[in-house]
């Protein structure tokens, strides 16, 4: 538990803080695609024979992302629809590999995570990657935002819109793998858009809208894991449910703001 709560506390900021850039360029399915594409991951790893699964899988999210990115960036379908067949085959090409290898059910723990089998030089790594995100954050926050909000006057205003299109998939690809072992292919998406989501219905400014995230992050990664400890269920799925009823107090909240 007290590493799992260490978890949390780094985890839910990194999903806070990328979460709002993830809904500002509408790229929840995205994130979604990453999840899938696990499992791919991770049945690369098994035919390679190495026990340290996160390294295939990111290494596939990788290539995964950028390849989403630039069918994308050739605009011959809609991005939902190129998403979508992406998602489709990660998840199926993932399933099929793992049961010719061995059955799939040893690995189906992935599906749903486990954060309370995170281990110390693990949560080293969720801090690293915590200051990296904040450090870009810091240097690239605003060429980020602009090119979410009008990717052509960013280029217009030189800003290297593919680059830092680029640059933020691989971020998001590096996140999901990073945390999908304790999160879970199937609740990672939600803990990413959710607290984004509920921010977005309270804020008023930018630096609000962050402020916001962060917060209702922390909150439904703590609440989670106190509930989920006291009664018995899986922390992940405890953690998304309490995120979804702030969402929703904030959407009733917000649409009373509005009419007053």
């Amino acid at each position: 538990m007290k590493n799992a709560l260490l978890a949390i506390l780094l985890i839910t900021p990194l999903f806070g803080l990328v979460g709002t850039m993830i809904v500002n360029n509408k790229l929840s399915f995205f994130s979604d695609a990453l999840g899938h594409s696990a499992l791919t991951g991770i049945a690369i790893g098994v035919l390679l024979g190495t026990d340290n699964y996160l390294l295939s899988m990111m290494g596939f999210a990788l290539l995964f992302a950028l390849g989403i990115s630039a069918v994308i960036g050739s605009g011959t379908s809609s991005a939902d629809t190129i998403i979508s067949v992406f998602a489709s085959v990660g998840m199926a090409l993932g399933i099929v590999l793992l049961s010719a290898t061995g059955g799939f059910a040893k690995y189906s723990s992935y599906l749903i995570g486990d954060i309370l089998t995170v281990q110390p030089q693990e949560i080293a790594l969720l801090a690293v990657l915590l200051a990296a995100v904040i450090l870009l954050w810091i240097l690239f926050f605003n060429p980020f935002l602009l090119t979410s909000v009008n990717a052509d006057l960013a280029a217009s205003k030189n800003i290297p819109v593919r680059l830092l299109q680029n640059i933020f998939v691989v971020l998001v690809a590096v996140l999901v793998t990073s945390t999908i072992k304790w999160v879970g292919i199937l609740l990672i998406n939600s803990l990413l858009v959710l607290p984004a989501a509920a921010a977005r219905n309270l804020a008023h400014s930018m630096r609000s809208y962050h402020f916001w995230s962060i917060g209702i992050s922390l909150v439904s990664g703590i609440s989670g894991l106190i509930i989920s400890y006291y009664t018995g269920t899986a922390t992940g799925g405890t953690i998304v449910l309490v995120a979804a009823v702030i969402f929703f107090l904030s959407f009733f909240i917000g649409k009373r703001s509005e009419r007053a």
